[in-house]
């Protein structure tokens, strides 16, 4: 398994933007895909971005496309998810998740390692 550890998470107003990092340890991370997820109180974990090992392949859940980016840089084993024009309904706990393949899918069971999570808070 990956060690992962998320920073970068606050309260920013909404239309701000914030940048968080993930930075993995244990596994070789440029052979690993890479996610975001998100958890509001109340609602089940869910997926918000991905990206393949070599970063050449990323996808997004619709209600962030256009104003998150994910993001890594092999050689500093960090990945990044970039956040721009944030809505209150971004609030949520945001964990960083690796997968054991070189590829992955938008589903939390393609992961096998996960971060303690960063908080985001989003104020109107």
């Amino acid at each position: 398994q990956v060690q992962l550890v998320e920073s970068g998470g606050g309260l920013v107003q909404a239309g701000g933007s914030l940048r968080l990092s993930c930075a993995a340890s244990g596994r070789t991370f440029s052979s690993n895909a890479m996610g975001w997820f998100r958890q509001a109180p109340g609602k089940e974990r869910e997926f918000v971005a991905k990206i393949s090992w070599s970063g050449g392949s990323t996808n997004y859940v619709d209600s962030v496309k256009g104003r998150f980016t994910i993001s890594r840089d092999n050689a500093k084993n960090t990945v990044y998810l970039q956040m721009n024009s944030l809505k209150p309904e971004d609030t949520a706990v945001y964990y960083c998740a690796a997968s054991p393949n070189r590829y992955a899918s938008s589903s939390r069971y393609d992961y096998d390692s996960w971060g303690q999570g960063t908080q985001v808070t989003v104020s109107s």
